[in-house]
């Protein structure tokens, strides 16, 4: 199992998740079709080259999704009960075809569950960084994890 149990963060934590992901036309098309997001900025070609960024923007639902998602292995996976939520979500630079992202994490607050004594709620700021340094996502994940069992 790769996530850790609630008694195991930190808070300050940091981790810099190995897995990488550069971002193709496909997965672009077809998180807007999955989704019914008809913005001509993500799927129309000659609207995204008359506007200010000059070419197709990836839809800001996939980004998101993969910083989370590049994010379970290392925090989550096997040790999660439920996510209670996210905050703050934020995306200060466009994400483009073939861009290469990542992911960083820090535990930024522990808290033992009031109505489960067996888990604690962990708040982690993820955030998404491009090949060229730019935060292009970030958050704050609410995930409700297991205690070390007895």
């Amino acid at each position: 199992m790769a996530g850790k149990y609630f008694d195991e963060w930190t808070v300050g934590e940091r981790i810099q998740h190995e897995i990488r992901r550069t971002v193709t036309e496909t997965d672009n098309l077809l998180m807007s079709t999955l989704t019914h997001n008809p913005q001509p900025l993500h799927l129309d070609i000659e609207a995204a080259r008359a506007s200010e960024f000059g070419q197709i923007l990836v839809n800001g639902t996939f980004t998101f999704a993969l910083m989370v998602g590049l994010s379970v292995g290392d925090t989550t996976l096997g040790t999660l009960v439920a996510n209670l939520g996210y905050d703050k979500v934020v995306m200060p630079k466009p994400v483009f075809i073939g861009d290469t992202l990542r992911a960083e994490t820090e535990v930024t607050e522990l808290k033992p569950s009031k109505s489960r004594p067996n888990a604690g709620i962990v708040t982690f700021t993820h955030r998404l960084v491009n090949q060229r340094d730019e935060v292009v996502c970030q958050c704050l994940r609410s995930a409700l994890i297991q205690r070390r069992p007895a």
